[in-house]
């Protein structure tokens, strides 16, 4: 059995196992996938981990998969399509599929540039819990829309002038800046070769999740979601196979900085 804040070195598939059924409230992480990343020499089983992560789980559980598609001969793979619709095989939903938007993207110079990645959130069943971020309107709009109702016997009704909100849920496309200084403050951090936005993992945690819950990264890299799952009370699980990973996983979770956030 696997102990809660703690990180695991050891392969991801072997590490599940030892986790009990329907334990995990919410998995945030991004496999190495095609051949964009060089990983230690892993092989990545994907159908395997899938069906362990829908085993452990939670009900109404979510799963935050980001994941984007290698060019092969002129084409892009699909890989990341083909996930997701696995994903739906063994039994999750696709709750929504969101795009991690960089401000900063490198640049091929044969297409148009690739900006972007996938995030599918999966769920087991309906989610249990969305704590939906709200940002102000970029504009307002102070026009006077008259409102009217009616009653059962069909009069109308004058239900005077319209309320104008000016915050707004989140759209399901997000921008984040990328590169040295903007991902993260942690140096040690980049001797990881894929890290992800501190803020973009913070946020999924914040809208998925709730103060003391266990969040999970079966490919935990350097340590990103286990970090900010620490920040923001809860409590964290992460395994990588890499032995480098986990040291500097472990290093940024040591560090005496983790300011909590709510």
């Amino acid at each position: 059995m696997l102990e809660k804040n703690k990180i695991y070195c050891m392969d991801c598939l072997e590490g599940m196992k030892q986790m009990d059924d329907n334990s995990v409230d919410l998995i945030v992480t991004s496999p190495p996938y095609d051949n964009l990343r060089e990983y230690k020499g892993y092989i990545f089983d994907f159908k395997s981990i899938a069906k362990e992560l829908f085993r452990i789980t939670k009900n109404g559980g979510v799963v935050v998969w980001v994941v984007g598609d290698a060019t092969i001969d002129g084409s892009e793979t699909g890989t990341s399509f083909k996930q997701a619709l696995y994903f739906k095989e063994v039994g999750f939903n696709l709750h929504d599929t969101m795009i991690y938007q960089k401000k900063k993207a490198p640049l091929t110079h044969n297409r148009y540039e690739q900006e972007f990645e996938y995030m599918f959130i999966l769920s087991k069943g309906k989610p249990k819990t969305f704590n939906p971020i709200i940002i102000k309107k970029s504009y307002e709009d102070n026009r006077k829309v008259k409102g009217f109702g009616r009653r059962n016997n069909k009069d109308t009704i004058d239900l005077g002038y319209a309320s104008k909100k000016k915050d707004k849920i989140k759209g399901n496309v997000w921008f984040y800046k990328v590169g040295g200084g903007h991902i993260t403050k942690d140096k040690i951090a980049y001797e990881h070769p894929a890290i992800f936005p501190e803020e973009l993992v913070k946020d999924h945690i914040l809208s998925w999740s709730n103060k003391g819950e266990l969040v999970f990264d079966p490919m935990c890299g350097s340590g990103t979601t286990c970090k900010m799952a620490k920040q923001s009370g809860r409590n964290f699980l992460g395994i990588d196979t890499s032995e480098e990973y986990c040291e500097i996983a472990n290093k940024r979770l040591e560090q005496g900085n983790l300011n909590k956030f709510t």
